[in-house]
């Protein structure tokens, strides 16, 4: 038979699965990074306009693996009000969709949400040509000119050098409702944390939890080299106006020893400038890899005890604002099946992430 006749182009067959491109260019294109739009999730965006999360050249040496996963934009968002019929975006990407096991949705696309805070509901994603590292894309389009508020995700683990919102030519734009206090909540941790591997950016386990408390999320996730760096605590430090910090790295540690000696550290720089903001220590779930290998699961009771014990040691000794998570069942029933490849999150994995620990992280936050 002829090989090529066997091939699948679903988008030739079902029109829902072709890209959702823009079809004329009578529409009005606006600069997010200009009022009344509002970027969130990246800390040093006022300082230095662009789309990273840690500063271009930080006063504390990092690594080269940590420089270049700062320009993915996990935990972005562009947040505005408008009564536009089309709704589109150009993006420009740092590169193309490269990954083997989450889907270019996921790790370069742009996805939308329609509501007040507290209300968001989920409307579209960028369907895009995954081969290109540029799309010009619609994400709605409707009959009524209703004053909508809309929240749009950035990608996951892509960097992002431009993006441009389009709008009816006669549509107004006007800025977000406010966040019901301006105190940030900022997560640092792994690749799970930077939401590998959500089949969207909103799947992201901290963009759910936004959408339930109304904060900036400051999304500080470092695929494979979130390892608890003392310069990444000194860092971490310098973002104003926290209202809480989540140490989620422990599947980074390297080794058990290691981890002893970065988490008492991390938390010593932290509380050096901040002592009395809330801190929670997060433990990692078990992989699917501790069913054939019992040294990963002994490893992981390990850290266990010695998280307990550390938390349980430093608030003895007066630090009443810090708490600790056990992550054993973070995942809740059946949580085999809510990964991807037996570590990474399915979108089911973080949504049963974000509903553990929101109420965690409002009962603490200040």
């Amino acid at each position: 038979m002829n090989g090529a006749r066997n091939q699948v182009n679903v988008g030739n067959l079902d029109r829902n699965m072709q890209p959702l491109l823009v079809k004329d260019d009578g529409m009005n294109w606006l600069d997010p990074k200009q009022s009344p739009f509002c970027i969130n999730g990246f800390a040093w965006i006022n300082e230095e306009k662009i789309y990273r999360r840690l500063p271009l050249k930080p006063q504390y040496d990092i690594t080269e693996p940590v420089d270049i996963l700062a320009d993915s934009t996990a935990g972005g968002q562009i947040r505005f009000r408008t009564n536009t019929r089309k709704l589109a975006i150009k993006v420009t990407l740092k590169g193309k969709a490269n990954m083997f096991h989450m889907p270019a949705t996921g790790q370069c696309g742009f996805d939308c949400y329609i509501g007040e805070p507290g209300e968001q509901v989920f409307c579209s994603v960028s369907r895009y040509e995954h081969t290109e590292d540029h799309y010009e894309v619609v994400l709605f389009e409707r009959a009524n000119q209703s004053m909508l508020s809309i929240t749009l995700h950035f990608p996951l683990y892509q960097g992002v050098d431009e993006v441009i919102i389009g709008i009816d030519a006669e549509a107004s734009v006007l800025a977000p409702p406010n966040y019901k206090d301006e105190k940030k909540l900022i997560f640092y941790g792994t690749s799970i944390l930077q939401g590998g591997c959500a089949s969207r950016p909103g799947m992201a386990y901290t963009n759910i939890m936004s959408r339930r408390i109304n904060r900036e999320f400051i999304n500080l996730g470092f695929s494979g080299n979130g390892k608890g760096e003392a310069n990444m605590a000194r860092i971490i430090r310098e973002i104003d106006n926290p209202g809480c910090l989540v140490l989620d790295y422990e599947p980074n540690c390297v080794s058990t020893e290691l981890y002893k000696e970065t988490l008492p550290r991390f938390i010593q720089i932290y509380r050096e400038k901040h002592p009395e903001i809330p801190i929670l220590v997060v433990s990692k779930f078990p992989y699917a890899q501790e069913i054939i290998d019992p040294q990963l699961y002994r490893e992981r009771l390990e850290r266990l005890e010695f998280q307990n014990l550390l938390i349980l040691r430093l608030q003895q000794e007066g630090d009443t604002n810090i708490y600790f998570y056990d992550g054993t069942d973070l995942l809740g029933e059946q949580w085999q099946e809510k990964t991807v490849d037996g570590t990474h999150p399915t979108d089911l994995g973080f949504l049963s992430m974000a509903n553990n620990l929101s109420p965690v992280v409002e009962k603490i936050m200040i």
